[in-house]
């Protein structure tokens, strides 16, 4: 009789372990381990060297605390999405730069940098961002912070002069 329970056991473990493998494409933010459970993990948008000029270059620090009772790792990049009401343009990864795999012990943290060029308000090549909505890989949901540093320019079309910096961790 127990051999029953047992085996429907080990086929719903089997099941289960199966469902967590997403064939990986050998893509960073979409290999398995990345859609594994996720951590949790706090976000906090740092005062930036504004850039107070059209066609001046600012940076914004980003810092992200892993909040779990156990370590966490960041894999890749993190998604930057400027937005304004309906509109949004997503930050490229910056040029030469290659994905990191960090491991936060609790209550340890890692930075990154958004890197942008601002824009002339109100000219159809720069982007009239409010929010800027941040994804950390493994992180949950993305969260939506404020954008307090003006336009920001568009290089063509809807690709803004805007990227992001892999993960490090915070003091390197």
């Amino acid at each position: 009789m127990r051999a029953i329970p047992i085996a429907v056991t080990a086929l719903a473990a089997a099941l289960t372990l199966t469902a967590c493998d997403s064939g990986g494409s050998g893509d960073s933010s979409s290999d398995k381990s990345s859609k594994a459970a996720t951590c949790r993990f706090g976000i906090e948008v740092e005062s930036g060297n504004a850039a107070t000029t059209a066609g001046d270059t600012g940076n914004v620090p980003v810092t992200v605390t892993n909040l779990d009772s156990a370590a966490c790792t960041l894999k890749g990049f993190p998604g930057i999405e400027l937005k304004s009401g309906d509109a949004s343009w997503t930050a490229g990864r910056q040029p030469g730069a290659k994905a990191a795999k960090v491991t936060l012990q609790p209550d340890a943290a890692a930075t990154f940098t958004i890197t942008y060029v601002r824009g002339k308000s109100g000219a159809k090549d720069s982007a009239a961002v409010k929010t800027v909505k941040i994804t950390v890989p493994g992180g949950g949901d993305a969260r939506s912070f404020p954008w307090s540093y003006g336009d920001v320019a568009l290089k063509t079309g809807d690709d803004p002069n805007a990227s992001v910096s892999p993960f490090q961790v915070a003091g390197d």
